[in-house]
Parts: C-alpha cells; structure tokens; sequence
C-alpha cells in the first residue's frame, strides 16, 4: 500500500521515492506556509516541484517518513481517492490582470471549495479562465468555463494526457450563480451515468447531443427526456473495438483470461470486478490516461508490483477462471 497521501515516483535499483502534493487551493500560498515547504523539504532530503496544476510537490521522499512530512508541513493532501476531482487551475482574473473579463478566482475557489477531493468515476480536472486567451487551459478540462463581457461560457469533455480531446462548449453568458448551477448539474449527471471514464470519454460513448440535452433540460426546469445512457460494449458481452483515442486500445472480451499484455483499461471494463485487486496493489488511478494504452505489465513495473502476484490475483475474480 502506498503511504498516506503519497505517489510513488521512482523505483531505482529497487529504491522507492515518493512525492507528497499538499492541498494548495488555487496557488495561493502565505510567506510562512512557504518557508513549511522550505523547512521540511530540507529536512527530510526532498526537492520541490511547481506542478501544472498551480501547487507545490515534494518529491524525492522515502516511504517511512511521509507521515511525519504530513504532521511537520500541517496541510492536507490534495487527494482524497485516486478518481477524484483533481484541481481546479485559475487564471489571476479581473483581480490581477488587465484582460480578465471576470473574476475567476472567486469562482475557481468556490468550485474547489465544493468539488475537490470528492469521488467521481474517474478523475476529474477544472479549469477556470477569466478571458477567452484561458490560461486555465479550460478547454482541456473535463468541465471548464471562460469569462467573456457576457459573462461565463461553460465547456465540458476535455482532456490532456496520451488521448487529448478539445472541450465541447456547453453554454454560454451565464452568471456567477447559474454558472456553479450548471457545473453542479453536469457533475451530477456524470456520477449517475459514467463508468470508469473522463467526462470526454463519457461523451464520446453517449454522444454529445444527449449529454447537452440531458443536462440543459434539468437546468432550464424542463422535463428531461433524460434516459438511462448506452451501456457499455463489456455489459452487453460485446467485443471491443479498439481505435486510436478512443476508450481503449486492448483487445480483451468477455471470457478471455487477464495476460501480461491486457490492456488496463480493458481490464476494468470488461471485468469491473477487477478493480478493488488493482486498487489493493496500489493501483488506484484507474482513470488516467495511461490506462487507456497501458499493458497490465508494463504498469505493474512502472508500480513495483510482482506481475505473476497480481495476475494470479486478477484471474481469481473473473468468470473465465472460476
């Protein structure tokens, strides 16, 4: 298991370093929460890591010492599950700079105050730009919104990472309530619906008409003719078609046994019962981009798992050995 709020980094000559990322709510941090940052990091051996998603890592840590890191530095983790709501990236806004529209850090905070660390299907990431130049990289945000003189426009579906996917705009020229109404909307709908996939995948599946429909429908009090989206290709039994940025680029179907070279997001799709073994083994972002092209193998080195354990293990628990 991995330690309390800890990534594993690097396993070198069979050393393992972890890396902490403490909870630092848009980048803001006060002179002596830094010089904590400071302290610690040189107590304990480490480095410090700006991340692209405006917080402060520790890296270069071994094991034994994260929980006295966490009590030295007095800030929480950033996560609180491994599919979770990740971060929320602001831009400076109207607050700091000449061409922001709006004020995206009010709206960024409040976002991160009611969304981050909540479990979620699969990761999510937001974004909050307060011009159209969005230097909150909205638009590869899983739900992002951009200040405009007409106020908030609101996309959803983008991604990063090895499949990267540009956002669908959703709506646009909201206001400051409405705009956290239709976030709260969207997330809702995913966390009803999705399965183990990013917004963008989940889209792709369901196709984005409906998804506008669906949630459009709730936030403008109509009656939704909100039905129960596509099942999954595994929940039918069907083959998955494998294709290049799309939700998988294994081959696994139902019955088959789990190999070294099965793909992980296959292995969860088509065998969902899988996923508390891969989590038990310290494998518990299931969501992430690396999953969609990654063998079983390659992501139990990347982990240090023993790869004969953990097939042994994923075997057990899928129909084609039992």
């Amino acid at each position: 298991m991995l330690p309390k709020g800890a990534n594993l980094q690097k396993i070198r000559d069979g050393r393992k370093t972890y890396a902490i990322t403490p909870d630092l709510p848009g980048g803001f941090i006060k002179p002596d929460l830094m010089q904590k940052y400071v302290d610690v990091t040189k107590k304990y051996g480490g480095t410090m890591k700006l991340t692209s998603a405006q917080r402060i890592m520790i890296t270069g840590l071994k094991a034994e010492d994260i929980e006295n890191i966490w009590q030295d530095i007095g800030v929480e983790p950033a996560l609180g599950f491994a599919n979770c709501v990740r971060s929320v990236k602001i831009c400076p806004g109207n607050a700091f700079c000449k061409r922001g529209k709006q004020d995206s850090i009010k709206l960024g905070l409040e976002l991160d105050r009611r969304y981050v660390k909540k479990e979620m299907p699969s990761r999510i990431k937001l974004g909050v730009s307060a011009c159209p130049n969005s230097c909150g990289e909205s638009v590869v945000k899983d739900v992002g919104v951009i200040g405009t003189d007409e106020g908030w426009d609101v996309y959803v579906g983008g991604s990063a990472g090895s499949h990267p996917r540009l956002a669908d705009r959703l709506i646009t020229g909201l206001n400051y309530d409405d705009t956290l109404r239709i976030v709260d909307i969207v997330i809702q709908y995913y966390q009803k619906h999705a399965d183990i996939e990013r917004i963008g995948q989940f889209i792709e599946r369901i196709g984005f008409e409906k998804f506008k429909a669906d949630v459009l429908a709730e936030f403008y009090g109509e009656k939704s003719a909100e039905t129960e989206p596509k099942v999954s290709q595994s929940e039918a039994g069907e083959k998955i078609i494998p294709r290049p940025g799309g939700l998988t680029e294994g081959n696994l179907v139902f019955g088959d046994p789990i190999t070294e070279d099965s793909v992980i997001s296959d292995i969860i799709r088509v065998y969902p019962q899988t996923i508390p073994v891969l989590r038990a083994f310290g494998m518990g972002c299931l969501g992430c981009p690396s999953s969609a092209g990654e063998p079983v193998q390659q992501a139990a080195g990347i982990h240090g798992i023993n790869i004969t354990e953990l097939l042994a293990a994923l075997n057990k628990v899928v129909p084609a050995n039992n």
